[in-house]
């Protein structure tokens, strides 16, 4: 009697907890659509391979050997060369990211063939050092297999088929530490994290606990409310801010090659960004869990798995480059990085803070029309 009994009290409870989960939507969108999510971004978004890298080829002997030789790299699944007139257009283009490597065939290629110290020069863009290993492994490895290919066709015992020595050099990262281009996209992570995760729990919050009620009867309008709520954690993450540029300074000594004040105020701009798209989550969840879930969802995951993070976006599928291309964090991901590597490069400057620019005015506008129907 006593196990009957305690078998339908276990199938009551059972019958309620599962009724309670299925009315509670954001309980089973998170045990059913995460688990989804985290497949496709890391099946999908993550990807350590390198296909169809794009490599300057500045070709300066045009002798029969050194054309055979740079031929060796057509028609290759993980490099796609291209001639240049000279390596001042080669390095324009490595500094404008067009190409990530630069494969210099000097005048006298041939003639020290001959001598076998033949010499060819590569300069790997070293902003990404994964990247920049698996290239020169790239490069290296099909080096090997033409003078293999030569050593087999030659008529005496592979004599005379001579040697490349490849004198390799990285851009922007010389040391290759891998520090150089974690930490200036850890600055990206932490504010997205500060401001979207902060703010999603806003005026969701205030619903809550009641208290919202009572700017209904104040003179406030929805524009001065989400102004006001922004200025507070804009402080705090400005703060943040510094505490990371000191930091990347002092603590990693990482290179600020770029102007200070422009990753400030690029900073800044991405950091209202991230704010006000944390205060529109927040206008619309139900309760502060699903806020913070919708906030980790669109945004701090994201912008660890398609901002370009620690691998470069190139690799991965078109259908997630251009799903990357509608987050903020895309756009300022390899600005603040060119900033903090390369320089002031004022195109992508320009271009990206406009986007940012754009994508601010539109979650500021949508948090105070998701305010408007409340206060006015």
């Amino acid at each position: 009697m006593n196990s009957s009994g305690r078998r339908r009290r276990m199938q009551a409870l059972v019958r309620k907890e599962t009724r309670q989960l299925l009315r509670d939507r954001s309980n089973l969108a998170v045990g059913l659509i995460l688990p989804v999510v985290l497949i496709l971004l890391f099946g999908f978004g993550l990807s350590f391979d390198l296909i169809g890298v794009k490599m300057a080829v500045v070709q300066e002997d045009h002798s029969p050997q050194a054309c055979s030789f740079v031929n060796e790299f057509n028609g290759n699944l993980y490099l796609q060369p291209a001639l240049y007139p000279s390596m001042q257009a080669a390095e324009q283009a490595m500094l404008a990211s067009s190409v990530e490597a630069i494969l210099r065939i000097p005048p006298d290629f041939s003639q020290k063939l001959a001598q076998n110290r033949a010499e060819a020069q590569l300069l790997v863009n070293g902003v990404l050092t994964t990247n920049a290993n698996s290239i020169e492994s790239y490069v290296n490895g099909i080096v090997g297999k033409y003078f293999l290919k030569q050593h087999d066709l030659s008529p005496v015992n592979g004599e005379g088929t001579g040697s490349v020595n490849i004198v390799q050099r990285m851009w922007f990262n010389e040391p290759a530490i891998s520090t150089w281009y974690l930490v200036p996209g850890l600055i990206v992570l932490v504010l997205t994290l500060i401001g979207a995760f902060l703010t999603s729990l806003l005026i969701v919050r205030e619903r809550e606990r009641g208290t919202l009620e009572a700017l209904y009867v104040t003179p406030a309008r929805s524009l001065e409310l989400v102004v006001a709520k922004l200025i507070p954690y804009l402080v705090i993450g400005l703060i943040d801010l510094m505490l990371c540029l000191l930091a990347a300074s002092l603590i990693f000594d990482v290179p600020m090659r770029g102007s200070l004040v422009v990753i400030v105020i690029a900073s800044t701009l991405y950091l209202v960004v991230s704010l006000s798209m944390g205060l529109l989550i927040s206008g619309r969840a139900a309760s502060q869990f699903q806020a913070s879930q919708i906030a980790l969802l669109t945004s701090f995951m994201p912008a660890m798995m398609l901002s370009g993070f620690v691998y470069d976006l190139s690799n991965v599928p078109a259908i997630v480059q251009t799903i990357s291309q509608f987050l903020p964090a895309t756009h300022f991901m390899p600005m603040v990085k060119t900033l903090f590597l390369v320089g002031n490069d004022w195109s992508m400057v320009i271009k990206e803070c406009s986007i940012l620019c754009l994508y601010a005015l539109f979650f500021i506008n949508a948090a105070r029309m998701s305010l408007r129907k409340r206060i006015e």
